[in-house]
């Protein structure tokens, strides 16, 4: 169960938190922990990337494939307009729980066959912006700069955590998975996913819709739903969203929105996605499928081109 690791995220990032001060707790757990201070004219915020290697991962010159674990979010604080945590921690909640848990699972002997890279950043006071339905959180630094830090070039697949709940379209609470989305292509959901988030929760998998306007880079004029299938833009790797969801529209900037057992299920998901991923028993796309596509109707990587100027 990840729900312990859950709650020692939250009580962590609850406050005015450093990111060093989160990369000290993984430590603590025996991971190798990177973290980069950015600042911009918005603001400033800390990356933290800790890798968890696997007992055949390609860092060790093994043959498994290493998973991506990003925590997407524009801040854990919206300080001083708002106090506590706010709903957009959830990405960074969810990432440190599953490098925790992970390592947790190391330490008793439960190695993954893969790598497991986790990347987030830890901002305890983000702007705000507006947006509709409710206001999003903005983002400190530029989004090219997020993907900069939080995409490593070792991902060969990416599980992309964010509070998905400013939004009328997915009306459950838990979390919802995207389809697939590669170069530039919204691919079919994996079948795989499905099976996990069915068995996860028990109860049937939500899927959150995308359109092409949500995998295009940001500040391109366009409607996003948010921020979580950024990082697809700065990957060849294979990309899905996993979305921390709500049955009503609810502020990024709210505080007190933040549910324990809806990331502890989101946790579970994507440390059984990486299990799948690594071994290999698990793919996020067809590969024959998807070079037939490319091969009758061309690249789509334009859409991962502009966007901010």
């Amino acid at each position: 169960m990840a729900l312990r690791q859950v709650l020692e995220a939250l009580d962590l990032l609850d406050g005015w938190v450093t990111g060093e001060e989160a990369a000290a707790l993984l430590r603590e757990r025996g991971l190798t922990v990177e973290t980069t201070d950015v600042a911009d004219v918005t603001g400033s915020t800390t990356f933290v990337r800790a890798i968890v290697p696997g007992f055949d991962g390609r860092a060790e010159g093994g043959e498994a494939l290493t998973t991506g674990i990003i925590g997407r979010l524009g801040g854990v604080g919206a300080r001083p307009d708002q106090v506590g945590m706010v709903s957009d921690a959830d990405g960074a909640v969810a990432a440190l729980a599953a490098a925790l848990k992970l390592a947790d699972m190391a330490g008793r002997g439960d190695v993954l066959p893969g790598d497991v890279i986790v990347a987030t950043h830890i901002c305890p006071d983000a702007p705000t912006q507006p947006h509709d339905p409710v206001p999003f959180m903005g983002t400190p630094v530029p989004m090219a700069e997020m993907n900069r830090h939080e995409v490593h070039p070792a991902m060969e697949a990416v599980l992309s955590i964010d509070a998905t709940k400013g939004n009328r379209i997915v009306n459950h609470r838990g979390f919802a998975i995207t389809p697939t989305v590669k170069e530039g292509w919204i691919l079919p959901v994996a079948p795989g996913l499905v099976d996990l988030a069915e068995w996860v929760t028990g109860r049937r998998v939500l899927v959150l819709p995308l359109s092409t306007y949500d995998i295009t880079p940001y500040g391109n004029g366009l409607y996003h739903v948010n921020s979580i299938l950024q990082p697809a833009v700065a990957t060849a790797a294979p990309v899905v969203g996993v979305a921390l969801t709500a049955e009503t529209a609810v502020p990024g900037s709210a505080t007190g929105a933040n549910h324990p057992s809806d990331l502890a299920e989101a946790v579970r998901f994507v440390i059984e996605a990486a299990k799948g991923l690594g071994s290999g028993a698990l793919s996020l796309y067809d590969p024959g499928e998807f070079a037939r596509a490319v091969a009758a109707y061309g690249e789509m990587t334009r859409l991962q081109q502009g966007g901010e100027r």
